[in-house]
């Protein structure tokens, strides 16, 4: 395991899923974290069980920036610093056609998914350009390079949100930071239940039995803080690939 003694990682989406697999899987690995989620409740409970000394947890919605800058800010006044920035809040619902979409939902989705992606980013980059150095990994999705039935609004917010690794890691490597997405496939998490639930399109229908546990991506991304990841700086790595998987020690 990556040692992440001494850093700091702000985890957005945290309350449950890849989000809450990945703030145990920091702080297993030494680092402090501080835990963004809409949900009060769920992610005060995680931050209490790894302990004050480990993990503050600050209620916020993404799509706001204000709430974002405050939770930076928050963090450096606690921990003193901020190491790693982990865009990982994420909805799909609902899930329409195009021309049966409802706008002011569809508008919501990209709210949270490529404004979210790009308000973290913006609050947490002038911190790590201050310290010289930092990490922000994006959560990315096949959706984001393919279009799938019923899910225009995931597929374009998560494209948008590839290409803001892009850019942010043209703007800033040269400058310290380093900038990763990380495509997990499909992850055993509730969003997976509310696709099934759709039933409108293959990946729907996929058993879950298909699905990986979201420890595999929480891994993933304690990995990517190391320099063994920088091959795929500005660009995704996939957890399909099994060279991955491999490099990893993650198997079925």
């Amino acid at each position: 395991m990556t040692d992440m003694t001494g850093k700091v990682a702000m985890i957005t989406g945290a309350s449950r899923g890849i989000g809450a697999a990945a703030a145990r899987e920091f702080a297993a690995a030494g680092a402090k974290v501080v835990l963004l989620a809409r949900s009060r409740d769920a992610v005060a409970e995680l931050a209490g069980s790894l302990g004050p000394d480990t993990a503050l947890a600050i209620p916020c919605d993404v799509s706001r920036y204000w709430e974002v800058a405050a939770a930076v800010d928050a963090c450096v006044q606690t921990f003193g610093r901020l190491d790693v920035l982990v865009n990982n809040a994420g909805v799909i619902e609902p899930v329409a056609h195009l021309a049966e979409a409802d706008p002011e939902a569809w508008g919501q989705v990209v709210d949270i998914n490529l404004k979210g992606v790009f308000n973290g980013m913006r609050a947490a980059m002038p911190v790590m350009l201050a310290q010289g150095a930092g990490t922000i990994l994006n959560i990315s999705s096949g959706a984001a390079h393919h279009p799938i039935e019923g899910w225009s609004h995931y597929c374009a917010s998560k494209a948008g949100a590839a290409m803001l690794t892009a850019c942010a890691d043209h703007e800033a490597r040269d400058r310290g930071l380093r900038v990763i997405g990380l495509s997990p496939g499909t992850v055993a998490t509730q969003m997976q239940k509310e696709i099934k639930a759709s039933g409108v399109n293959p990946v729907s229908r996929l058993d879950w039995s298909d699905h990986i546990p979201p420890e595999w991506p929480a891994k993933a991304l304690v990995w990517m803080c190391s320099p063994e990841a920088d091959e795929w700086l500005g660009r995704e790595i996939s957890l399909r690939d099994e060279g991955i998987r491999a490099r990893l020690g993650l198997a079925r």
